[in-house]
């Protein structure tokens, strides 16, 4: 019996160390070896097979930096050729005229007379040009007033009057009866030049009309460029245009020219809605491509606190559309850094390449004139490091993601269905392993979030605005760590007894396995975005199946750690890239999100993400690799370091340095607050200086430089007033939660509101009409918080029925051109009870907020001289404004 025993023991260690026989030793087979047998066999396994540490780690950190740097040099190359048809030093010359006037506010001089009056000249000069050329120019000023409803920021209504809008038709001689609308606008947020935010955009629109206008082929449809001087007052003159002007009945589609950054490569970043004719369009046509699907999945699931034009047509004109921006560099984004001369020419050359070719290509094509026959449908499409776009239908995609997925099935099923219950074996330790994946993401995650917690209670916050890579060392070097340690404990406790190689065979399809179930998710949801989890599944497994035999001879040499690597590159190279725009978009945005998100707590959430997903494919490795002291001794180390750097606040968030601004936002005040009782008597009234952190450091920086702005000046939302008594510009009350208000002498604009009510009937059905009359800046808010037992049911904005916002109140937005009469509105008020009980505090509080963002009222002495206190890494946008609050 002895020598029985030791002959299956024999067999069973022969068994084990064939890496032929697949996974069945994952079961622990050599925890029935004696010490010295296992020590005898285990040993070339070590030496020949597996990785050393110091190798593994210098490979995987070498492919990263590796493929960083191709995403960064692809991204440095804004014009590698350039069509020679577009004038980018002419259309410059444009930009610095525009940007030269300072900021262009609606309303403002500098808007409504300097800027539009210089593109009318431009455009009145080619109108010379092309009267002896195929075509003709018609140009119509526009001045619309109107409203709408929209739920941008936990939804408010808008109201604009005479705003304005220079349409420009070019056409065949001959006439055309479809049109491509080119769309930018030229006016500004306050306090900024607003040079890529849309200045740039309009002076290449400008440019591509200069070049289009001296084609000497006609064109087989027309182009409408609308230059529009409102978008900055949420989207008005669009709304004004697509709903009212004459032409847009014509518009069969739109290219809509933004910005969320300054400089740089434009990217399209929305398409549709569906209409793939528009996206193939743009494939074919564009001279420099940069486009992702992710980034409209991503824009459009509301993620990202902004919006643009393309919302207007396509909501109220029903028309689709491409949308572009310029996206990098967000920390000058609507900053008195927004200037000309930070925007590269080659930007400019760009741009207007792409818009020009892609023009060109419409306006001749025979989707346009009939689009509706090409309407159904989406596309997948992806930027390659700018080289080309790839492009497919959506439909397609699916069938190809399914076609993976069921290949993927196979794989790992053939594995399952080994015989002598090693298929069994095998599904136990897929699904083990698994969860130890998914273990280790969640315990990473909760250890980074723990960490950006303690950095935020130490008062730390936003260390990483100037310096990104600090926060990379830091919440990076805690994910790796983090994973690289619970592997490394399932491999030294659980899977103690089972050979290293079986180990990497099994986690890579783990990883496979995974990425798998995310592709199947996102294409069942119908999500265009699945093409990056089906390139995270068919490269891997493509290049492992290449790979299998030279594994199972050689084991994990380095020649088979290179070529696995290799066969990586294409979906890592563009994972890469979009953790870049990722960071690119979010980063600036985090400075700007408000007191009541936490900064580092997003930032660390995004750095564990990209961790664990550049992380998925490497997982293996920590299980072919020798060791991993080292490798946890240096993480360790590099983590322990930054922490001790960054707690001792070495990194200081904000920089005024000329050459690469990263300013505070702050908005400031001089406001005026007046509060009338029932009978219209002046109950009490303030002034002062109203100070608004837009991000979560509050005042705790400027507290040094300006002592006076300090915790004891802190104010609190007063609920039983209209937006707590405050004059808010948009309803964002529910973001920016900590102010400060510094008493100062009364100010008084030249021009004061002038406010009254006009009317007061009962309906027959119950309700009581008010109607009213103002007249003011160009820019006002008006908030009505109607009391208990009371409702708003009618009024005189949008479709006419009152929708509130995310607190309960309702918000109007208010803005007009030069020359605009007062502003007369009503609504009604529905009592739920008897009209006794409202004899006390009435039925409503109506609040209204004048802003004077131009001319002489903008500013005071008291407002001047804080400012100059500021540091000159702080951007404080600011202007006088009043908040008069009445009951009814």
């Amino acid at each position: 019996m002895d020598r029985d025993c030791t002959v299956r023991r024999t067999k069973a260690v022969q068994n084990h160390q064939n890496p032929q026989d697949g996974p069945s030793g994952l079961n622990g087979l050599d925890n029935g070896l004696e010490p010295a047998v296992r020590k005898r066999k285990q040993k070339p396994e070590v030496s020949a097979q597996l990785l050393s540490e110091v190798t593994g780690g210098l490979l995987v950190l070498g492919f990263v930096c590796l493929l960083w740097v191709l995403v960064v040099f692809s991204l440095q190359q804004l014009v590698i050729r350039s069509s020679g048809e577009f004038n980018a030093i002419r259309a410059r010359k444009h930009l610095d005229e525009m940007t030269s006037v300072g900021p262009r506010t609606v309303g403002s001089h500098e808007n409504e007379v300097m800027t539009v009056n210089y593109l009318l000249g431009q455009i009145e000069d080619m109108r010379g040009e092309s009267v002896s050329g195929a075509h003709s120019i018609t140009v119509d000023v526009q001045r619309p007033t109107g409203s709408f409803t929209i739920d941008f920021l936990g939804g408010f209504t808008s109201y604009y009057d005479r705003v304005t809008n220079i349409a420009v038709k070019l056409e065949p001689k001959s006439g055309a009866q479809h049109f491509m609308l080119a769309n930018c606008h030229f006016d500004s947020v306050a306090n900024s030049p607003g040079a890529s935010d849309d200045a740039v955009s309009c002076c290449v629109m400008l440019e591509v009309l200069h070049s289009l206008v001296n084609l000497s082929t006609p064109l087989k449809h027309g182009v409408i460029f609308l230059f529009n001087g409102a978008e900055e007052n949420v989207l008005q003159a669009s709304h004004g245009f697509i709903t009212q002007h004459a032409w847009a009945k014509q518009v069969r589609a739109f290219v809509n020219l933004e910005a969320a950054g300054v400089g740089g490569k434009e990217v399209v970043f929305q398409t549709g809605p569906e209409n793939p004719w528009l996206v193939q369009a743009y494939v074919r046509a564009a001279v420099h491509p940069f486009a992702s699907v992710v980034g409209q999945e991503v824009f459009q699931s509301g993620v990202i606190p902004s919006d643009t034009d393309f919302r207007i047509y396509r909501d109220f004109g029903n028309i689709p559309g491409i949308d572009l921006a310029f996206i990098e560099n967000g920390f000058i984004y609507h900053t008195k850094y927004d200037t000309a001369d930070r925007i590269p020419t080659d930007s400019i050359q760009r741009a207007g390449d792409n818009i020009l070719a892609l023009l060109k290509h419409l306006v001749m094509s025979e989707e346009l004139g009939n689009s509706s026959e090409y309407r159904h449908g989406n596309m997948v499409f992806f930027d390659l490091l700018g080289v080309m776009v790839v492009a497919y239908p959506a439909r397609v995609g699916t069938i190809i993601n399914y076609m993976v997925a069921v290949a993927t099935f196979i794989y790992l099923g053939k594995k399952c269905m080994l015989p002598k219950n090693v298929g069994g074996r095998y599904v136990r330790d897929l699904v083990y392993g698994s969860c130890v994946a998914l273990l280790s993401w969640l315990v990473t995650l909760l250890t980074v979030l723990i960490v950006s917690l303690l950095i935020t209670l130490m008062g730390r916050s936003m260390f990483w605005y100037t310096h990104f890579y600090t926060a990379v060392c830091l919440y990076g070097s805690a994910a790796v760590g983090k994973i690289v340690l619970i592997h490394t404990l399932a491999k030294n406790l659980y899977y103690g007894g089972v050979r290293r190689l079986e180990l990497g065979e099994l986690f890579f399809d783990v990883s496979l396995l995974l990425w798998c179930c995310a592709l199947v998710f996102l294409t069942q949801h119908n999500l265009c975005s699945a093409y990056v989890p089906m390139m995270m599944v068919v490269f891997p497994l493509t290049s492992k199946i290449l790979l299998n035999n030279h594994f199972k001879q050689r084991g994990a040499s380095l020649q088979y750690s290179v070529l696995y690597v290799t066969g990586l590159a294409v979906p890592y190279v563009h994972i890469m890239f979009l953790i870049w725009v990722v960071f690119e978009i979010f980063t600036p945005i985090l400075g700007r999100s408000g007191t009541e998100i936490p900064p580092d707590v997003v930032l660390a959430s995004l750095v564990t993400l990209a961790t664990v997903i550049l992380s998925s494919y490497f997982m293996h490795f920590i299980y072919l690799c020798s060791s991993t002291r080292r490798m946890l001794t240096g993480l360790g180390s590099v983590f322990l370091l930054m922490f001790l750097l960054v707690s001792c606040g070495l990194f200081f968030p904000y920089s005024g340095d000329q050459s690469s601004p990263r300013p505070k936002r702050v908005f400031v005040q001089h406001i005026l607050r007046v509060f009338h009782t029932l009978d219209g008597s002046v109950e009490r009234q303030d002034s002062g200086l109203w100070i608004n952190s837009l991000d979560y450091t509050g005042m705790q920086h400027i507290t040094a430089h300006v002592p006076e702005i300090n915790d004891s000046i802190r104010t609190r939302c007063q609920d039983h007033l209209p937006f707590c008594g405050f004059p808010w510009l948009l309803p964002v009350k529910f973001l920016v939660k900590k102010n400060w208000y510094l008493p100062a002498p009364e100010v008084s604009p030249r021009s004061p509101l002038e406010f009254q009510l006009l009317s007061r009937e009962e309906t027959t059905w119950g309700s009581v009409k008010m109607t009213f009359e103002a007249k003011g800046p160009s820019h006002m808010s008006l908030y009505l918080q109607p009391h208990a037992g009371t409702s708003l049911s009618r009024w005189s904005f949008g479709d006419g029925t009152p929708q509130f916002d995310l607190s309960g109140e309702y918000f109007i937005f208010y803005s007009h051109g030069l020359d605009a009469p007062a502003w007369n509105f009503w609504f009604e008020i529905q009592p739920h009870e008897p009209s006794e009980v409202f004899t006390d505090e009435g039925m409503i509080s109506l609040a209204l907020s004048a802003h004077y963002f131009s001319g002489s009222d903008r500013s005071s002495e008291q407002l001047e001289s804080l400012l100059k206190k500021f540091p000159d890494w702080a951007f404080a946008s600011s202007w006088v404004s009043t908040y008069h609050m009445f009951r009814y």
